[in-house]
């Protein structure tokens, strides 16, 4: 029997109880700031001499974090360990993939108020906000690995005589995400996992001005039992890295959420690809 899944719930914090957790993971959070976060490409943890300093917006001295910066060679070297990797994660079976989101969704569950306060710090976020932003993620797992689950063997379709039709869903490939610096748990989290659910092999690029929260979540993805080159961390100049990994012709899709302004550019940038390619 299915049971049917429930939103994450919101925090009350009119609760005393679950405002002082809160307040207590804030304090917590206050021990673990100013850490050096690396890139994370293939498995391999790389630290280079260019970093992004993450700022509290709302206390200018305070550094949430530094985080490693990639160039087009080491976007190269993701590109390569993605595009290998795929041959290997799109023949798990969906159901395992699946498991590595349910396991990933009960982590981020447990550390809660944890994953909340870096959003607090980071991003600028009021409680609420922020405990929602949390919750969002929490849903997104949840929801993509049910979809996978329900969605493995295909949809039925319409034969006629003498047909037999089938419609099924296929891996891609490498998929490059490009997430925004307003929900930057939430829409990160949502946009990277449906692409590795499916079976696909991920480059992110999160928002420089909220690299660490992206950071954090890719260790839960380890936690969970992800493998190596599956997902890989590499955050960046938009001009030098982001415009590189949309035009690359490994580059099977792009999930971007931004300006319109960029994304016309991308969707340029692709199409004339995708042209020249054909033609």
């Amino acid at each position: 029997m299915t049971v049917a899944y429930k939103h994450e719930p919101f925090t009350d914090f009119t609760d005393l109880e679950n405002k002082k957790a809160f307040e207590e993971a804030l304090m917590l959070l206050q021990t673990a700031l100013d850490k050096e976060y690396p890139l994370i490409i293939g498995g391999d943890r790389i630290t280079t001499e260019e970093k992004i300093v993450s700022i509290n917006p709302s206390n200018k001295n305070e550094v949430i974090g530094t985080v490693s910066k990639a160039n087009q060679d080491l976007a190269e070297k993701a590109m390569q360990a993605a595009v290998s990797t795929f041959e290997t994660w799109k023949k798990w079976e969906p159901e395992a993939r699946a498991n590595i989101l349910f396991r990933a969704a009960a982590i981020i569950r447990r550390r809660r108020h944890e994953f909340s306060a870096y959003l607090v710090k980071e991003a600028g976020k009021p409680w609420k906000e922020a405990d929602a932003d949390t919750a969002e993620a929490i849903d997104f797992l949840e929801f993509y690995a049910r979809q996978m689950v329900k969605l493995k063997d295909g949809v039925p379709v319409n034969s006629r005589a003498g047909e037999i039709n089938k419609f099924n869903y296929i891996p891609l490939g490498v998929g490059v995400i490009i997430s925004p610096f307003n929900f930057p748990l939430a829409i990160m989290a949502g946009t990277t996992v449906a692409a590795i659910v499916a079976g696909n092999t991920v480059l992110l690029k999160p928002s420089n001005t909220t690299p660490v929260v992206a950071a954090k979540f890719v260790e839960v993805m380890e936690e969970a039992g992800l493998p190596a080159g599956v997902l890989n961390y590499i955050p960046g100049s938009g001009a030098e890295v982001g415009d590189y990994l949309v035009d690359h012709p490994k580059t099977r899709f792009v999930s971007f959420t931004g300006s319109r302004e960029v994304g016309s550019i991308f969707m340029s940038a692709r199409r004339k690809f995708t042209l020249a390619k054909s033609g």
